[in-house]
């Protein structure tokens, strides 16, 4: 069985549902992610297909181009301006949400932390998790 996954942005003008099993949860310390976040990383819980998302309200959105030359577009609440979700170029289907957009983020368990070669000294992670200079390939 599928656990749902449902979140908003700040104002609540943007929500989202996924019936969907996670495929990967983790931190990302890339330039982005900090810009993003307002810190030394940002969050993640990824899932495969777009097709288990039903999302509501509207978005505005931006592309930015990672380090591996694919684009990703990052999806906001033009009210608020809080962060929701993102997709990529690369993987079409793949749909990814800011884990401080859940309503309940305790459902995050974070598997890895990726690009500390972008990380700080100052954004202390669990040390138990495994750590990935940039994304690890599947």
């Amino acid at each position: 069985m599928n656990q749902i996954y449902s979140g908003s942005c700040a104002c609540g003008n943007v929500r989202y549902t996924i019936n969907d099993h996670p495929i990967f949860m983790n931190d990302c310390q890339c330039r982005d992610c900090q810009k993003m976040s307002g810190t030394g990383h940002g969050s993640y819980i990824s899932f495969s297909s777009r097709k288990a998302v039903v999302l509501e309200g509207k978005t505005s959105n931006f592309t930015m181009t990672g380090d591996s030359g694919n684009t990703k577009t990052s999806s906001f609440c033009p009210n608020c301006g809080s962060p929701v979700y993102m997709t990529f170029s690369a993987i079409p289907d793949l749909f990814t949400i800011h884990v401080a957009s859940l309503d309940d983020p305790n459902l995050y368990k974070p598997q890895a932390v990726t690009y500390t070669k972008r990380g700080f000294p100052w954004d202390f992670l669990n040390p138990k998790l495994p750590k990935y200079e940039t994304m690890p390939q599947p």
